[in-house]
């Protein structure tokens, strides 16, 4: 018994037209009628009284159109749930920083895509603090963020592994004047102060300027004029010329190519960073464990930890 014969026993139990159910499901009339009748030699009982019009169903029909009905339903309700649970299985749950999220996660999983392997995903963007706690808490199972031997994120080696995936630059970049110049430059002056876009000090991005500012050639002098956890809203801020912002290289690459941002200092402002991928070794999803092997398996990410 195909299950295609008690949708089409459906279709013509709401029409009582052969032809309109015919035309429904997609089918001639000659082949849709051929369907009815081999459910009924299935059934082993007549369905359709075809003597009156429109037609009605027999008293087998009636019984097994209530049955059919409710079958086909419980059925369809099964499959999606397990289509569900499937989908939630091979479902990455991942943390990131906004800019990460934003700037590299994207063509970061389109490259691991490549050759057929497909990763889902959900994606949700926060600050360092929280990503940690989904992490130890189990409620992701890759945490992507930003690293420095200065700024390390304190999780114990005997329980968290680690990749690095990428790199990033953090430069400091301010819109251009009227002349094309820099509209801001570091280190600013006592009588010129460098107007800042800045990140709050408890930030990840926050401790990267000051750690930038300590190792300066120069103590600049800034004047905060602005202040967000988000680079996004810093970046734009900066474009529409209000101040001077360390933001990652990679979420400005197209306002520096089209000269909307131009670099306000050189290497001795900038800092390198390395984009790091945590897992937690208790977790053993096979979604988790099928792309860290991937990782772990190419050739330019070191690898650290279990």
């Amino acid at each position: 018994m195909d299950i295609k014969w008690i949708e089409d026993f459906l279709s013509l139990a709401a029409t009582r037209n052969f032809s309109r159910s015919a035309e429904h499901r997609n089918v001639t009339q000659p082949a849709f009628s051929r369907r009815i009748r081999a459910l009924e030699a299935w059934v082993g009982a007549e369905l359709v009284d075809r003597s009156s019009y429109p037609l009605t169903l027999t008293d087998a029909g009636k019984l097994f159109n209530d049955a059919a009905s409710e079958s086909l339903k419980l059925l369809n309700s099964v499959c999606n749930q397990l289509r569900s649970k499937q989908i939630a299985d091979n479902m990455l749950r991942v943390t990131a920083g906004h800019s990460l999220a934003l700037s590299f996660l994207p063509e970061w999983l389109d490259q691991l895509s490549v050759g057929g392997s497909v990763i889902n995903a959900r994606i949700s963007a926060t600050n360092i603090h929280d990503s940690v706690m989904a992490l130890s808490e189990g409620e992701c199972d890759l945490l992507l963020c930003f690293y420095h031997p200065q700024l390390p994120l304190l999780l114990n080696p005997d329980q968290y592994a680690w990749l690095t995936i990428g790199n990033e630059r953090i430069l400091p970049v301010s819109a251009p004047d009227r002349n094309g110049a820099t509209a801001f430059q570091l280190p600013g002056s006592k009588s010129k102060p460098t107007r800042l876009l800045a990140y709050p000090s408890t930030s990840f991005l926050g401790r990267v300027t000051d750690l930038i500012i300590a190792g300066a050639p120069a103590t600049p002098v800034l004047n905060i004029s602005y202040e967000s956890e988000m680079a996004e809203l810093l970046k734009r801020m900066a474009v529409n010329g209000h101040g001077l912002s360390w933001l990652p290289e990679r979420l400005i690459r197209s306002e520096l190519d089209d000269g909307r941002l131009l670099r306000a200092g050189g290497e001795q402002w900038q800092l390198n960073l390395e984009i790091r991928a945590f897992r937690a070794l208790q977790n053993r999803r096979p979604a988790l464990n099928s792309l860290w092997e991937q990782l772990s398996a190419t050739d330019a990410p070191p690898k650290h930890g279990r």
